[in-house]
């Protein structure tokens, strides 16, 4: 039941006062006079310690304030503010294959599993380690380590592994400031070189000096806290790999229609959008938070040298190549020579992108009727116009069942200005400093951790986030805000307008949508 607007009588602020009177919840009435034409209610003559308040406007106001405050205690949950309900419970919605695969593709993605979850060491000459490669620097021993949440091919688990990884085995390294035993796994860029130049590139977290299979390495790691002080330090956190075959197996044509298709509404909120793209052959670059990656094998290849330091045939010089911290014959994996002893014939990097191409999309939870109304508001305020619901994929050499199949990773894979409050510095192939692919968000139900750099692990503050100008803005102090010429600068920002827009039950069902894929 609800509360009747109050009624105040008052003669001015003398010694003698009427009784003040409030319209309660609905009762019988004392007479029909009192009777309003849609409910019965009664007014009520409040204790006589109230009545004896004084009715200046200043005091009955505050008396109202008083009561609805009290009745509120009896309506619990009828106002209470949206919520990011947090990570979907239940099994992982994730890590499974492609459906109806043909038998050799099946096998070929079981293999790809298991070189997905090795662990490296320098020469691979440690039990439970023998993947070899591992360094000169490095951000991780594995592939799995940091795409583990909510199954293997995921990304940042709940309890972050780098913590341990940077003392294992004796090693000399300190763990840098921005990893934390409970926060993202991450990797660090700095955004300029000393002489003032870009630079953009990862810099290892840590070195192999001082482990026990790395005898006579004094590589040191880099002064973070030096370029923490300078404001040179940008992050990016681990992406899902769930159902990228489909996007790799997405055509160019598809991509372009599907932006082109958004074009006049897009218009209206002031969202542009373009795709990166390759300097060699001109076609639409896909994977990495810029897009950055062409095709599977070069991203895993990439991700493979950068982040574990695993010299390959995509990637196959040393970053950190100094005079006793080079172990192996380069590259250290190579297809049919690396791996003799192995039963795949492939390099861990193909076997990798094969483990992407085939595995499955995450699936969604079960719909309710918030989430229901969260997908039709997702659409209706425009936040599917950077993050498409669907997807075409093109003719498949796996299996017929999946060729051209529709699938939904709420993303157009196109680049979007994000402006002053997510902008990192950083370029890389078309992509400017505030630009960012939209992420994909199947699976963001069982995400932890939000953004390219993992600031948050609330969904509302990831949404609001976007936003660089007016709406409800989201303070921050993290020292990323490089670009305030670019204010207003996020093509989000009409978007957003109308997601602040939305009462406090609307946004609630945005939230419990995102949260069930």
């Amino acid at each position: 039941m609800t509360a009747r607007p109050g009624l105040c009588h008052s003669q001015g602020c003398s010694a003698h006062t009427r009784p003040i009177e409030f319209y309660l919840w609905p009762r019988e009435p004392a007479s029909e006079e009192m009777r309003p034409s849609s409910q019965r209610t009664e007014l009520v003559a409040l204790p006589e310690s109230v009545r004896q308040i004084g009715v200046c406007v200043k005091r009955c106001r505050m008396l109202m304030a008083f009561v609805c405050l009290g009745l509120l205690v009896f309506v619990p949950g009828s106002l209470q503010a949206q919520h990011d309900p947090g990570p979907r419970g239940g099994p992982a919605g994730a890590g499974g294959v492609l459906p109806n695969l043909k038998p050799e593709a099946q096998a070929l993605f079981d293999r790809a599993l298991m070189q997905f979850q090795e662990v490296q060491s320098v020469s691979g000459n440690i039990e439970g380690e023998d993947s070899g490669g591992l360094g000169p620097t490095f951000n991780g021993n594995g592939c799995a380590m940091c795409h583990k949440q909510p199954a293997i091919g995921g990304t940042s688990p709940s309890v972050n592994p780098q913590v341990a990884l940077a003392k294992l085995h004796n090693a000399s390294n300190t763990v840098p400031p921005f990893i934390t035993a409970n926060g993202p796994i991450r990797e660090a860029r700095f955004v300029r070189n000393r002489d003032g130049s870009l630079d953009g590139g990862v810099h290892g977290l840590f070195s192999i000096a001082g482990r026990d299979d790395a005898p006579g390495c004094n590589l040191l790691q880099p002064d973070f806290f030096r370029q923490l002080a300078l404001n040179n330090v940008v992050f990016r956190i681990p992406t899902p790999v769930f159902g990228l075959g489909l996007v790799e197996n997405t055509t160019d044509a598809t991509l372009r229609a599907n932006l082109a298709a958004t074009r006049d509404a897009r218009y209206r909120l002031g969202i542009g959008g373009r795709f990166n793209t390759s300097g060699n052959d001109g076609t639409i670059t896909r994977f990495g938070w810029k897009s950055q990656n062409k095709s599977l094998l070069i991203f895993a290849g990439e991700a493979y040298n950068v982040e574990q330091g695993v010299t390959n045939e995509a990637f196959p010089d040393e970053r950190a190549g100094v005079e006793g911290c080079v172990f192996n014959p380069l590259p250290e994996d190579v297809n049919g020579v690396s791996n003799e002893d192995r039963e795949s014939p492939f390099s861990d990097t193909v076997n990798f992108a094969i483990f992407m191409r085939l595995a499955a999309p995450p699936a969604p939870g079960p719909e309710t009727d918030s989430t229901r109304n969260g997908s039709s508001l997702f659409n209706s305020v425009g936040c599917a116009l950077c993050h498409s619901p669907s997807l075409t994929s093109g003719p498949s050499v796996f299996s017929a069942s999946t060729d051209e199949v529709t699938y939904h990773p709420f993303s157009d894979f196109a680049l979007h200005h994000m402006g002053s409050g997510l902008a990192d510095g950083i370029n890389q192939g078309a992509a400017g400093p505030d630009e960012f692919r939209s992420a994909p968000l199947w699976g963001i139900g069982q995400r932890l951790f939000f953004l390219h750099d993992g600031r948050t692990s609330d969904l509302l503050q990831a949404i609001e986030a976007h936003s660089d100008c007016g709406g409800k803005g989201w303070g921050r102090d993290d020292g990323h805000d490089r670009f305030r010429h670019s204010y207003c600068g996020s093509e989000a920002n009409g978007v957003l307008r109308n997601f602040n827009r939305l009462n406090p039950s609307q946004v609630q069902d945005i939230l419990n949508f995102l949260r069930s894929l």
